[in-house]
């Protein structure tokens, strides 16, 4: 995933309440994370493949997944977000929920005051 596109995701899922923030996995190479319960996160889209899935990991081990979602490769913005809010992680292979959960109260932006300053104004 782009980086800026990954930070627009990232923030829009806060805005949902969704805890997010931007994954950092290799150079120039992005996704998104989000912090499940037990100490798990799923790690969306960090492969660079043009499909949207994603890891879900418990203390750096690999405890389940997300498949390819079929026809992800064209997903705009608002159909990523709408499909990682939508996904249920409790099982070892994660699947949709047929609706999105209501959305929680929003979470404060990542990074405060000086995130454009330490990213260097790279992003609009």
């Amino acid at each position: 995933m782009e980086e800026n596109k990954a930070r627009r995701v990232v923030d829009a899922l806060r805005e949902r309440g969704t805890d997010a923030d931007l994954a950092r996995v290799g150079v120039h190479q992005f996704g998104v994370t989000v912090k499940l319960s037990n100490g798990r996160e799923a790690i969306w889209d960090s492969d660079d493949t043009a499909t949207l899935e994603a890891q879900v990991m418990r203390d750096g081990v690999l405890v389940g997944f997300v498949p390819d979602i079929e026809g992800s490769d064209s997903y705009t913005e608002d159909q990523i977000i709408d499909a990682i809010v939508r996904t249920d992680y409790d099982q070892p292979i994660a699947t949709r929920r047929p609706t999105a959960p209501a959305p929680a109260p929003a979470l404060p932006v990542k990074g405060g005051l000086f995130r454009r300053f330490r990213d260097g104004f790279r992003y609009r």
